[in-house]
């Protein structure tokens, strides 16, 4: 009995189960994997072989050692535990023989449907890995436990419902006998029939035995003992190096002057020019670098030329003036009646600035292209993308399954590495020298001059409140370059407003741009609830009063909001020179949070001692790791708010280095951050850009209550801090 596959050769059955030193459990489900249906005979088992392309997302050893496949980037957000923990659930394993390793990156297989009907995508962004995988894996797991029980009926020729699994064992209560995983593989190997696991039961919540437990994450001893492995760890035989220079300004065109004297240079390999800059391929690293800092170039202008990034907020004014309306975003009740009949109408206007991805591993890639041009191989952290190869097949000219992509560890995301740029970089070198590997490196230097940047942008706001002081109209018209990178998080709908509008206009300038942690919800939410608590200052009221009223309609929202209120001890007042301040954010999660603050009046140096965070994500999968999502969401929220900006100045980026591209310091970080989970038994949402965004907005609620000054554009330096005090 045989099968066929594209990807593996033609395999018999027994010979495919016992590769790589165990047994590969054959998962399947319509749209989702190849179904495995019922067989009734050895000639159907082979049909079913031949027609579907059969995969294996889980495999046992003989001493009883599990390998589960993970589908998601790891970029230190957990998935490396996470989505294995959910499969093991299901499939009742001993948790303590499971690895984990990364799975090929094929869609078809082992893509997730969980971003649009239809799809079947492998993307880690957007704070969707759990929600998108978490129905995906719990079937996967089931599937491959209803097999193994199966094999166990089989061999002891028992009724299956009789049977039992937990912790890898399989029990017969009424005879009593029991066996292990691992001791099936024999049997499962001899079978001829398969059971249908088109359909399989999924555990109750209730029986959970892993999810909701404070699991260690499966690659944080390999980080800790320097032996895991990112792409800018890989060296291959004969590789060769490659660095590019690409200027600070964005989308200028290159001529190199003085090419005949790099290529003279000790291990200068090749010169290859690109669009937008040009490459240099050499032996050795260093040899690399001192051929680029000896490039003569003559740079054209670009789309980019006389931008100044702190002037243009004049003409972004003008825009947010205009009566015509941009791309409208919500549009609900009668905004400009609610308007005409208000008793006080609040508007103001909100500023940030360009903030850089600052990934800790500067972005890298290795590509092998054989000698014929027909095929790759690829090392990279990557995000992965609608393109699981990573956009070169379309580079070298191939098809997608002659390419290979081994995803390493990432040294950081946050969105830059869902941008395959360096990638598609990398494999031009590559099919330069073909057959030996390159190992393509951007310098800091490279990547915050020539980056890809969260866009600055101006919300406008525009509120009214009737005779009671309750919110009647919310208008908010931002305006800034990219999209959904701006206007995402612009909407309100956990805040019970009756009339509500918001728009988009749209500006270009040429600098690159690229989703940053949260995209628009920084900003937005900065702006949505610094309004909120503008409105509730001048009003005299609580502004976790009228943030109760808002969420009236909202129980989840309000459940975060009075949790938040009791571990902050809001109603007791801050020492003296202390505030507090309070945000709401929903982004897939709802958080509420509260930033506790100090200021010196001399320097405006602002300073949070503590953050208290209420959190509902839905099921937890691993308490402990969302709880350190939450931390690092909040430290990269203060950095945002208080540092990180990049400024352009006649079309070039000022900033070089972390010298003068700021970042929040280990002095600066807050003394406590407390993370209250309020599990809702609902699908598990997204965490890891919930609390970044909901920063700002109490930072500056803080400063409000503490100095009765706003403090409306980010980031909050010194500087600014001093002119909003002197205002």
């Amino acid at each position: 009995m045989s099968y066929k596959s594209s990807k593996t050769g033609n395999l018999n059955r027994r010979e495919f189960l016992k590769s790589s030193s165990g047994i590969a459990l054959f998962i399947g489900a319509s749209g989702i994997f190849p179904a495995l249906v019922s067989c009734t005979d050895t000639k159907k088992i082979q049909e079913q072989f031949e027609k579907h392309a059969i995969t294996a997302w889980v495999k046992i050893s003989e001493d009883g050692q599990i390998l589960i496949y993970n589908p998601a980037s790891e970029m230190g957000q957990g998935s490396m535990t996470s989505l294995p923990l959910i499969f093991a659930e299901e499939m009742d394993a001993d948790w303590s023989k499971v690895h984990v390793e990364f799975s090929p990156q094929e869609s078809d297989i082992y893509g997730s449907p969980g971003w649009a009907p239809g799809s079947k995508l492998m993307f880690t962004v957007g704070s969707r890995t759990t929600n998108s995988y978490f129905n995906v894996m719990r079937k996967a797991g089931a599937q491959a436990r209803t097999i193994l029980l199966f094999t166990a009926a089989q061999h002891w020729k028992v009724p299956v419902e009789e049977l039992s699994a937990s912790n890898s064992i399989i029990t017969h209560k009424s005879s009593g006998k029991k066996i292990s995983y691992a001791e099936l593989i024999p049997y499962l190997t001899e079978m001829e029939t398969l059971p249908d696991v088109s359909e399989v039961a999924l555990k109750d919540a209730a029986n959970f035995q892993l999810i909701g437990t404070d699991i260690p994450r499966t690659e944080i001893p390999s980080k800790v003992d320097g032996t895991a492995q990112f792409a800018i760890d890989v060296r291959l035989p004969n590789m060769l190096y490659g660095v590019l220079e690409r200027g600070n300004l964005h989308g200028a065109k290159p001529t190199l002057l003085n090419e005949s004297e790099i290529m003279g240079l000790e291990g200068i390999v090749k010169i290859v020019p690109f669009d937008y800059a040009i490459g240099i391929i050499a032996t050795k690293l260093e040899q690399a670098l001192k051929a680029k800092n000896q490039l003569k170039i003559d740079w054209s202008t670009s789309n980019a030329s006389g931008f100044n990034s702190e002037e243009i907020y004049r003409e972004y004014e003008k825009i947010a003036n205009q009566n015509q309306s941009g791309e409208v975003i919500t549009n609900e009740g009668d905004i400009n009646q609610a308007f005409r009949n208000a008793s006080k109408v609040y508007q103001a206007d909100f500023k940030n600035d360009y903030v850089y991805h600052a990934q800790l591993e500067p972005l890298n890639a290795v590509i092998q292209v054989t000698e014929d041009l027909q095929k790759a191989e690829v090392w990279v952290g990557s995000q992965q993308g609608t393109d699981t190869k990573l956009g070169v097949p379309g580079v070298l000219g191939i098809p997608p399954e002659n390419v290979n992509v081994h995803l390493q560890y990432l040294g950081g995301g946050f969105g830059r590495r869902s941008l395959n740029d360096f990638v598609e970089e990398c494999a031009v070198l590559a099919k330069e020298v073909a057959p030996k590997p390159v190992k393509l490196i951007w310098t800091r230097e490279d990547d915050l001059r020539y980056g890809t940047y969260r866009p600055m942008s101006l919300q406008r706001i525009k509120a009214s409140v009737d005779f009671s002081g309750t919110i009647q109209a919310f208008s908010h018209t931002v305006v800034g370059d990219g999209g959904n990178l701006v206007a995402s998080g612009i909407r309100n709908d956990h805040y019970a407003i009756p009339n509500q509008f918001a728009d988009w206009r749209s500006t270009s300038h040429g600098i690159r741009l690229k989703h940053w942690r949260s995209v628009g919800h920084g900003p937005n939410k900065f702006a949505i609830e610094s309004m909120l608590d503008q409105i509730a200052y001048d009003q005299q009221m609580d502004p976790v009063a009228l943030r109760r009223k808002l969420m009236v309609n909202s129980p989840r929202a309000l459940a975060t909001l009075e949790k938040a209120v009791e571990i902050s001890n809001w109603e007791e007042p801050s020492p003296e020179g202390y505030a507090k301040g309070i945000s709401f954010v929903e982004h897939g999660s709802l958080g509420t949070g509260v930033c506790e603050i100090s200021l010196n009046k001399e320097t405006g140096e602002i300073k949070v001692h503590r953050v208290w965070i209420a959190l509902d994500a839905g099921t937890i999968i691993q308490p402990d790791n969302v709880k350190a999502q939450m931390e690092g969401g909040i430290i990269m929220g203060i950095s945002s708010a208080l540092k990180e900006r990049i400024s352009v100045v006649n079309g070039q980026v000022q900033q070089r280095n972390f010298n003068d591209y700021s970042l929040l310091r280990m002095q600066d970080a807050p003394e406590s951050i407390e993370t209250v989970l309020i599990p809702s038994g609902e699908t598990p949402q997204g965490v890891g850009e919930t609390a970044t965004p909901m920063v700002a907005g109490a930072i500056a609620n803080a400063f409000l209550h503490l100095t009765g000054k706003h403090l409306r554009h980010m980031p909050f330096t010194p500087e600014r801090v001093l002119e909003a005090l002197n205002s």
